[in-house]
Formats: structure tokens, C-alpha cells, sequence
């Protein structure tokens, strides 16, 4: 008999939206099914879209698929937190990881998760993910102080496993007990579809998870990696200043949620360090006669600028009382599920 502990089993949850990442939805669980550390489950959860919910439904009606594959609809209100909620109430492992749907992981991206995890006091696993630019490359205005514009691992982040205040949501885990404690993705914050392009809904929830557990412990493993998607109106400087400014709308709601203290603690060595020396780099590229580096520099310092206005002006509407109202609390089956279903499926146990 083998003293061997038994791997931790994973569901994981991916969040889909729209038919148009069709090919890259089948990608992404493609990459799951492929783990070196096989998962328990995988969840698809769509965000009301009753065409794409019978189209995933069919694609992976095999019974082998069905046992592997589950297709979820979002049963709150629209919107990734709560899709995210919806996957974290109906799955069956001990942890959870996330996975964007516009993504693939790599072959040990589950396996590094689960190294973290040996220390019971860690709650939370993130890793890394590295852009996959649609023309081939990056921009060369574009600065790596910035790839989490487009859902990216950003330079500034220290290498290897370390300690972090948040993971970033599309590539992450938790343990299961982590939710029960501090409640779900709050709603009010976060994507919704194809609108603003609004975030820091894991973020919020990280804080507030460390606030919840006494000694817990959050990680970055550089190793569990995956390959996010770029797409071709991503890599716009026009997109750029659209995200920055809804990331400063977004910290304001993060710091209207859990105070400005831990919702900004590592923004400020971020932008006091990382941000600074980013534009000295560009600065010096572009004396060098270096491509991009006076673009570099100069998308910086618009970002700096662009957020912070941002920041100002939700901070400005939480004190009015105009920001959008939180809710996260405890994820079980029966806060996610709508009222009539929950009804019918009674109704049938009765029956039985």
C-alpha cells in the first residue's frame, strides 16, 4: 500500500459568452482534458446565451464527455462574477481553478497548482500568462508594464512561487473551503460581456479572502503557465486607453468595498517602482534609436494619467452613492439557482 498522498482534484471552471470564441472555447477545454494531473471536472459556464448553452451542450453530449465536460448556465445575474459563482456552487473538487476562455494552458499547469497547496495554510494558486499577439508580435508602443491590459502576466511581478496580495482571475485556483469562508466573486464589479471592459473582481475578493482566513497564504507560481489570446482590436492604443481608465473605475470600487488601504497596496509600489523605471526604459531605447521606446514611455505615462482619472471620478460616484451596490455572499447551490428551477427539481424529489 502506497504512503503517496493523493493529488488534489480540481474542478475547473471556465466562463463563456459568445459564439464568436467558439474555436478557442474548444481549445481551452481541449487543454484541460490534456493535464498531467487529470482534473475531476470541467465546467462550462455560459453567461445567458441560450443558442451557445444548446451548442456546447450538443458538442459534448458523449457520454465519456459528459462525465469529463459539464455545461452550466449562469444562474445569476449576467456577468463573469457570477458565472464564476455558478461554476464554484456546482463543483464537486476540493479546489477550483479558473481558466479564461480565450485560453490555453499548458501541460503542467494543474500540476504546479497543486505543489502550491502542500502548505495548508495556502488558500489561493495563481500563475502565469503570456499573450498571444494576433499579428505575431507585440506592439512596439506596447509595454510589458501594461500586458495586464490585456489579461497578462505584467513586468514588475517577481519571478518563481512567491507570496501575492490577488491572483488574476483567468488564470487561478482556490480551495473550495476558501469560498466558504469569505462568500463568491462579488457582483457589481467585474466584465460583462462586451461592455466596459471593468475588472478587479478577484482582486476584491482576495482581500477580502486574507481578511476572512487569519494566516492565509495567496501564491504565484511563474510555472503554471497558459497562453492567452490577443485579439487584432486589443493591441490598439484606443483599447489601451479604454482599459486603463475602467482598471482606475474598477480600483475605486475595489476600494469602496474592502478601503483604499488594502484595495491600493500594491498599486503604489507598482506605480512609485515598476512604472517609473518603465519609462526611463523607454526613454533610453529611444536615445539609442531603439523602435518603440519613445511610444513605451509615453503609453506609461498616459496610463498613469488615464487611471487615475478613472480612480477620481469612481470615487467621486461611490461618495454620491452611484456606484453599483456588492454582493457576494456563501456560494451553495441555492444561491446560484433560480427560484424556478429550484422549485421544479423539488417538486420531481417529491414525486420520486
Amino acid at each position: 500500500m502506497s504512503d503517496r498522498p493523493t493529488p488534489p482534484r480540481f474542478s475547473v471552471v471556465i466562463c463563456v459568452y459568445t459564439e464568436e470564441r467558439w474555436g478557442d472555447i474548444l481549445a481551452a477545454v481541449d487543454s484541460v482534458r490534456k493535464q498531467s494531473l487529470p482534473p475531476l471536472e470541467t465546467l462550462l459556464v455560459v453567461d445567458h446565451n441560450d443558442r451557445l448553452l444548446h451548442r456546447l451542450t450538443e458538442e459534448y453530449a458523449d457520454e465519456r464527455d459528459r462525465a469529463e465536460v459539464r455545461v452550466l448556465a449562469n444562474a445569476g445575474p449576467r456577468g463573469l462574477s457570477s458565472g464564476r459563482n455558478t461554476g464554484i456552487a456546482a463543483a464537486r473538487g476540493a479546489f477550483v481553478a479558473f481558466l479564461d476562455d480565450d485560453a490555453v494552458a499548458e501541460r503542467d499547469w494543474l500540476h504546479h497548482f497543486a505543489a502550491g497547496y502542500a502548505d495548508p495554510e495556502v488558500v489561493a494558486v495563481g500563475g502565469r500568462t503570456l499573450p498571444v499577439w494576433a499579428s505575431g508580435r507585440r506592439p512596439v508602443w506596447f509595454p510589458e508594464e501594461f500586458d495586464w491590459v490585456v489579461g497578462c502576466t505584467y513586468r514588475g511581478l517577481a519571478p518563481g512561487r512567491v507570496r501575492v496580495r490577488n491572483v488574476l482571475g483567468g488564470n487561478a485556483s482556490f480551495r473550495r473551503t476558501a469560498f466558504d469562508a469569505a462568500g463568491g466573486f462579488a457582483t457589481g464589479i467585474g466584465r460583462d460581456g462586451d461592455r466596459r471592459p471593468l475588472g478587479c473582481e478577484e482582486t476584491e475578493l482576495c482581500i477580502r479572502l486574507a481578511g476572512a482566513v487569519p494566516g492565509a497564504v495567496l501564491l504565484i507560481d511563474d510555472r503554471a503557465v497558459i497562453h492567452h489570446k490577443v485579439p487584432a482590436v486589443r493591441e490598439r492604443f484606443a483599447y489601451f486607453r479604454t482599459r486603463v481608465y475602467a482598471e482606475g473605475l474598477s480600483k475605486a470600487l475595489v476600494a469602496q468595498s474592502v478601503g483604499a488601504g488594502k484595495g491600493l497596496e500594491s498599486e503604489r509600489r507598482y506605480t512609485s517602482r515598476v512604472l517609473p523605471a518603465g519609462v526611463l526604459r523607454g526613454v533610453r531605447d529611444a536615445l539609442l534609436g531603439r523602435a518603440g521606446g519613445a511610444g513605451r514611455a509615453g503609453a506609461i505615462v498616459t496610463g498613469v494619467a488615464l487611471a487615475a482619472g478613472g480612480y477620481a471620478l469612481g470615487t467621486l460616484r461611490a461618495r454620491r452613492g452611484a456606484s453599483p451596490t456588492f454582493s457576494w455572499g456563501p456560494i451553495t447551490p441555492e444561491t446560484v439557482t433560480p427560484p424556478e428551477t429550484r422549485e421544479a427539481a423539488e417538486t420531481e424529489g417529491a414525486a420520486a
